[in-house]
Order: C-alpha cells, then structure tokens, then sequence
C-alpha cells in the first residue's frame, strides 16, 4: 500500500508528466521559434524620387500672396510682386533642401523638393510622397512659383500660395 505521504508525490509526478506530455504534443503542431528564419522584412518605402525642379531655383527673395479663385491668379501675381518691399526668404539649407515654414509653423526648416513617378513636384520633409505636409508645385517658370498645400484643411486656409521672384537689389 501506497502511503499519503507517497501518494501524494506520485499524485505531483503523475500531473507533471502528463503537462510534459501535452505540451510535448502542442510544441510539435506549432512553429518552434528558432528553427523558422527570421520573417520576411517589410517591404520598405519606395527611394525618394528627384525632383524635376533643383532648390538652387527656389532659392532668393518672393513676394508672396495666395488665391483660391483660378480668375484671382493674375492680380494676386501683381499682389505679390508689390511684396517685395518685405520679401519672403527662401534659403539654401546644410542638406541640399530649401529652408521655408511648414503650414501652421512659426519656424522655418530645412525641406526637401521631390519627385513623384507622376511627374508632380512636391516641397516638403522627408517622408512619403506626397505627404500631409507636403505642398504640390502647381506651377513654376523660373518667376513665378505657385504651390498648394497637400492638407486639405491648410488647402483651404492658405490656398494657392503665388511667390513672385523679386529683382535682385541693385
């Protein structure tokens, strides 16, 4: 006869080999983590694409004035180029970029201008393109540059930001 004492440590040893034999069971239908390679890496953000327009061409002195109306295009021109007086600086930044505000940002930071594999330009920080804080080059001659912000609630707000070249001071 088995004593309680025994019977108990029997009792234990029993309960643990059955769990060793029921996990035994369960590890061998589940994928064992060192034995599978690492998983496959995300597949990364497509490289930045360049843009058609250098930053040495955006960079100088502009007046600037905005629209939302198409008909308004050519006064707010003739609106902005009456800003020269007090011109919006467009700078060369340390890494290549241009250095401007963001939409809703009293500072300005360096940006980078990129392409798009649809052909449209974009200003803005590195990331995606176009991201959230991205504008989209509408338009630009050499003169006159005209973009809009990608944001639909700073689309809205700002519009169709016009900057006309300033002549250079004499």
């Amino acid at each position: 006869m088995i004593s309680s004492r025994n019977a108990r440590t029997v009792a234990n040893l029993a309960i643990a080999s059955a769990l060793t034999i029921l996990l035994g069971a369960c590890s061998s239908t589940l994928p064992s983590l060192s034995s599978n390679p690492a998983p496959d890496a995300e597949p990364g953000v497509a490289p930045e694409m360049p843009a058609t327009i250098r930053s040495d061409e955006i960079v100088g002195r502009w007046g600037l004035a905005s629209f939302q109306n198409p008909n308004d295009r050519a006064r707010t021109e003739a609106a902005a180029r009456g800003q020269c007086k007090q011109p919006y600086v467009i700078s060369a930044g340390q890494s290549g970029g241009v250095v401007m505000h963001l939409a809703d940002q009293a500072t300005p930071q360096e940006l980078r201008l990129k392409g798009s594999p649809s052909g449209k330009n974009y200003i803005g920080p590195a990331g995606p393109t176009p991201g959230e804080q991205d504008r989209e080059i509408v338009s630009f001659d050499g003169r006159v540059l005209i973009t809009r912000f990608i944001d639909k609630d700073a689309a809205v707000r700002y519009g169709n930001m016009v900057y006309v070249r300033c002549a250079p001071r004499a």
